[in-house]
């Protein structure tokens, strides 16, 4: 078969026929509005200031009649199925511990990045999840690029997914993607859904600012659910994370007897630091704890680095450094290279042993209540109970069931959909 019978010159494997705006391909019925520049972004898809607006008074679609699975989020639309997908590409956790919450991890195939980093990473919060797991051992990683981001267009059509769980913004902002090829594979593989520049409320490629929103965390797993016809799902998760919330605003000490944190990156001596309570979900873990940021009024701010000497001069009460449960960075070692440096040790965080290893940003929503739990028992021990720690390698630490602040069975039995 040559390539223009595949790509859709003449009739496609996938042939599609278009309804208004619509695409139907395959059983699927996908709506895509918006088209993309070129601007290149993180892996994340985040970079400055933005201009779209919060999306925190939407609600997600309902199932239209004649469809068993629909949704709607910005830049997309709306994109409805005939039956549930099968295969579904993924490139940020988010989107992949989504996927496990709504019994769909068996159907991923893909993650952006080094798949066994971040396996590992859902695998260390799910070993406390009777029942839940994700076998990331034959995904396919969709980044090759060495240095950059590059997603090859053939990678996906190789991978031939029912759905591309992806904000098409993102990849529209990497090397080589055009709008023309963005939308050619929706037409001829399966559509996107997702929503990236959410994470910080960072700024889409131009061509798709028009059609963009911001949405929290939990708004984006409800849209997925819906898409998926997982609504029971979702609400019994979202049940479990409201309570959460309720318990742990309920004792937060007042904001004068709260601890300055520093939440950063630390590579080679030098310090990296993000927002603590910045809009955006990469935040939900720490923002509803209402901590002081330590940057937040200082002369560097965020838009430098941090050598030992600048930080010192900040002396935050407490470090969190990112992606460090079972991730990229081995924080106990990291720890230790602080209190070896003559100015490190000076520290206050680290004189009183607050530098810790904490969340990935990049959560979805079973992450989130595990990452909840552990920064308010960071911040707050005397409130919430001692953090026990963390050792890079291992789970999610036990943690007594009188001190846990949400329960793990009944996370458990919603992923399950038992009732």
């Amino acid at each position: 078969m040559t390539d223009d019978e595949t790509r859709g010159t003449g009739p496609t494997r996938r042939a599609f026929t278009r309804y208004g705006g619509a695409v139907v391909a395959g059983g699927l019925l996908a709506g895509c509005t918006g088209e993309s520049g070129g601007e290149t972004a993180d892996g994340d898809g985040d970079t400055a200031d933005a201009t779209p607006t919060p999306a925190d008074t939407e609600t997600a679609t309902a199932t239209p009649a004649g469809a068993s699975y629909a949704a709607s989020m910005a830049p997309v639309g709306e994109v409805t199925f005939s039956e549930p997908p099968s295969s579904i590409s993924v490139y940020s956790l988010i989107y992949a511990d989504t996927a496990v919450a709504y019994g769909y991890g068996d159907a991923v195939n893909s993650l952006g990045f080094d798949a066994t980093t971040g396996g590992a990473t859902l695998d260390a919060y799910y070993e406390r999840l009777d029942g839940v797991s994700f076998d990331y051992a034959d995904l396919t990683q969709l980044n090759s690029g060495s240095g950059g981001i590059r997603v090859e267009k053939e990678l996906l059509y190789e991978l031939d997914s029912d759905l591309h769980l992806i904000d098409p913004a993102l990849i529209d902002s990497f090397d080589g993607w055009e709008p023309a090829d963005v939308e050619e594979i929706a037409e001829n593989v399966g559509p996107w859904f997702g929503n990236t520049y959410s994470r910080t409320h960072g700024q889409p490629p131009t061509a798709w600012r028009d059609d963009y929103d911001y949405y929290t965390l939990w708004q984006i797993a409800e849209r997925v659910a819906d898409l998926f016809g997982e609504r029971d799902r979702y609400e019994a998760l979202a049940a479990v994370h409201d309570d959460l919330l309720a318990t742990v605003e309920a004792d937060l000490p007042p904001a004068s007897e709260r601890p300055s944190v520093a939440t950063v990156i630390f590579v080679d001596g030098t310090f990296y630091p993000s927002k603590t309570n910045a809009p955006g979900f990469a935040n939900a873990h720490v923002r509803p704890l209402g901590a002081v940021d330590a940057f937040a009024d200082t002369d560097a701010g965020f838009g430098t680095t941090y050598d030992y000497e600048t930080l010192l001069e900040v002396d935050p009460d407490v470090i969190l450094h990112q992606y460090g449960i079972n991730s990229f960075y081995d924080v106990g070692a990291i720890r230790e290279t602080i209190a070896n440096d003559p100015v490190g040790e000076q520290l206050s965080a680290v004189q009183n042993d607050r530098v810790y290893a904490s969340a990935t940003p990049v959560q979805g929503p079973l992450m989130n209540l595990f990452q909840l739990e552990m920064t308010a028992k960071q911040l707050y021990p005397e409130r919430f109970g001692a953090w026990p720690g963390y050792t890079q390698g291992e789970p999610y630490p036990e943690i007594p069931e009188e001190e846990r602040l949400f329960d793990r069975d009944r996370v458990a039995n919603a992923v399950a959909g038992a009732e």
